[in-house]
């Protein structure tokens, strides 16, 4: 694997120039996505797994500046698919790498992206972030607390002034604060049962749209 990576690496030092960095040395992409201890394994020999994390560090390898990955994290167990996320965290915020992934994952789509289009019948029907899709679409918060074992349960559309007089109110006694959005896959069904009956026609292009 290492030598395979070695060779990819050079097809890429011909068009090194100014401002045009460098491909990552084997050994650090290697060990940048968690393969360290395959580095000079045969490729027959890798799991599923381990072949997805290889693909990874092969898009990886120029350090490009726009990144598509179409379902990057199939057939990675969870602590494989914890180490991915950090990788894409560190390509977005150290490497300046745009990344775009197409997913099913709603929950991987909500810890990752900073944008998030569904699409549903070959249309991009929602646009914007996770916070934004839901507060569109769902509107209202529950907040769950408890106060001398006794347990409330509130709705409302404005959760952070709530919570902040809730505290203002009661202070430490609070107990087992939580503020409870839908979730994103919440928001998908949602969106995807109204295109489905019509109530979105086409292209969804602004939240007040998304929240109709």
């Amino acid at each position: 694997m290492r030598e395979l990576l070695g060779h990819l690496g050079a097809l890429y030092l011909p068009y090194r120039g100014e401002g045009i960095r460098p491909p990552w040395g084997s050994d650090e992409l290697i060990d940048l996505v968690g393969l360290t201890d395959q580095g000079d394994a045969r490729i027959a020999t890798l799991s599923g797994g381990q072949r997805r994390r290889l693909d990874v560090a092969i898009g990886l390898l120029g350090r490009p500046e726009l990144l598509f990955m179409d379902e990057p994290t199939a057939g990675f167990d969870p602590a494989a698919r914890r180490d991915f996320h950090d990788l894409v965290h560190r390509l977005a915020d150290l490497e300046e790498t745009t990344v775009l992934m197409t997913t099913h994952d709603l929950d991987e789509a909500e810890k990752l992206a900073d944008r998030i289009l569904i699409l549903a019948g070959g249309r991009i029907i929602a646009d914007g972030s996770a916070a934004e899709l839901t507060r569109a679409v769902a509107g209202e918060a529950e907040v769950r607390w408890s106060l001398d074992d006794r347990h409330f349960v509130h709705t409302t559309s404005e959760s952070t002034k709530f919570v902040h007089e809730l505290f203002g109110q009661h202070g430490a006694e609070v107990r087992e604060l939580e503020v409870r959005r839908a979730s994103l896959e919440e928001v998908y069904m949602t969106l995807v049962r109204r295109h489905e009956s019509g109530e979105i026609d086409g292209a969804v292009r602004t939240l007040a749209e998304v929240g109709r």
